[in-house]
């Protein structure tokens, strides 16, 4: 995605409200859900997840992935400038490392090639932030050996 304009007060707007649209109550237990709690080992956790329709934390798995693929869908528009999008939306990567080593084989089990399309097309929209993916994978899986680790001792 090529930055060939600069940033406008309309492209700060849509951050904002993007931003405000974040800060509303619900989402913010399903974001706290999906980013902190949530702690798939497999394919077949999310998908386990994806289909236990009429649950709290199904509603919230399709809260967050909707809402990012439509803030996603503003950058691969051209709705929003991609350097503003990317430094208000580092939740869009972090939530991309966390599903992207599954992600194949969710699709092909959910018979929906598509899912999490828009995030992964914008992550991959722009090579410095697609580094940012593996970085993030790596301080996901410290954290977790750490977790593992403190309630075993």
């Amino acid at each position: 995605m090529a930055q060939s304009k600069k940033a406008t007060a309309s492209d700060a707007e849509i951050c904002m409200k993007l931003y405000d649209l974040r800060r509303e109550a619900e989402i913010r237990k399903a974001r706290n859900f999906i980013n902190f709690q949530f702690h798939p080992h497999s394919a077949d956790d999310i998908v386990k997840l994806a289909i236990a329709i009429g649950t709290q934390e199904n509603a919230w798995l399709r809260m967050v992935f909707s809402y990012w693929e439509y803030a996603a869908s503003l950058l691969l528009n051209g709705v929003v400038h991609p350097g503003l999008f990317f430094s208000w939306n580092g939740e869009l990567v972090f939530l991309y490392a966390k599903f992207q080593p599954f992600l194949a084989e969710v699709r092909q089990k959910m018979e929906n090639p598509d899912l999490l399309g828009g995030v992964e097309k914008a992550v991959g929209s722009s090579p410095e932030i697609k580094k940012r993916v593996p970085v993030i994978q790596k301080r996901m899986a410290k954290l977790m050996a750490a977790q593992s680790q403190s309630a075993i001792g």
